[in-house]
């Protein structure tokens, strides 16, 4: 009973262990797997055989200098006549460099080049007529600023020396700071509102109640930075 159960075993054992050839040249995937598992269901396979891989050539490659023989005599007689079809074909060549056109190459540090244009007198010539063509400018005193008859403050902020917040000018009212910030809500920026500060009487007047500290500066503004473009 042994002896019989041994001999299936070992019959698949050795389809199992069956080396799949190698793919290569010829080999055909679905017929080897076709016969393999007719080969583990026990059935045999009346298909066509498999087809080994291409065996590589042995012929051996001559010696250096040696004529070819065989395959390598064809291919060396292939390359010779495409050589001799390619002989009389002219090759490439460029075309040289032109000096003359908008395209011309300066030869202006050649001296060779130079010397047969220009000579010393000539140069001279040049250097006379150059200086005849010169014309000094003479420097004129920069224009005055118009004016649009609005306050100038760069001059009004360069006729000051105190600081912000030091009071010079007396304000009387009840909440000076309040109506302040409401009346210089309306204007785009410092600048403009110390213009119409101002053109109202101001420094010495607040009408419009922009200055309520009365240091002369309205909606905060500060001179300090036209004294220091002045100073540097």
């Amino acid at each position: 009973m042994r002896f019989t159960l041994l001999i299936p075993a070992i019959g698949l054992v050795a389809a199992c262990n069956t080396v799949a050839p190698v793919q290569g040249t010829g080999f055909n995937t679905s017929q080897y797997q076709a016969q393999r598992e007719a080969a583990l269901a026990g059935q045999g396979y009346t298909g066509n055989p498999l087809v080994g891989p291409v065996d590589v050539s042995e012929q051996q490659l001559g010696a250096p200098g040696s004529a070819p023989t065989g395959d390598n005599a064809d291919i060396a007689s292939a390359t010779a006549a495409a050589l001799a079809n390619t002989s009389g074909q002219s090759t490439l060549t460029q075309a040289p460099l032109s000096a003359s056109g908008n395209n011309a190459i300066s030869d202006e540090q050649d001296f060779a080049a130079v010397s047969g244009r220009r000579t010393i007198e000539s140069d001279a010539a040049l250097i006379q007529q150059n200086r005849q063509t010169y014309e000094v400018v003479a420097p004129t005193a920069v224009p005055q600023r118009g004016s649009d008859g609005q306050p100038n403050i760069v001059q009004y902020a360069l006729s000051t020396s105190n600081p912000v917040g030091t009071q010079l000018y007396s304000r009387a009212g009840f909440n000076l700071e309040a109506k302040a910030q409401r009346n210089c809500a309306k204007y785009p920026s410092p600048d403009q509102a110390q213009i119409e500060f101002l053109a109202n009487g101001g420094p010495q007047r607040d009408r419009n109640g922009l200055d309520p500290d009365g240091d002369g500066y309205a909606c905060g503004w500060d001179p300090s930075a036209f004294r220091s473009a002045v100073n540097n």
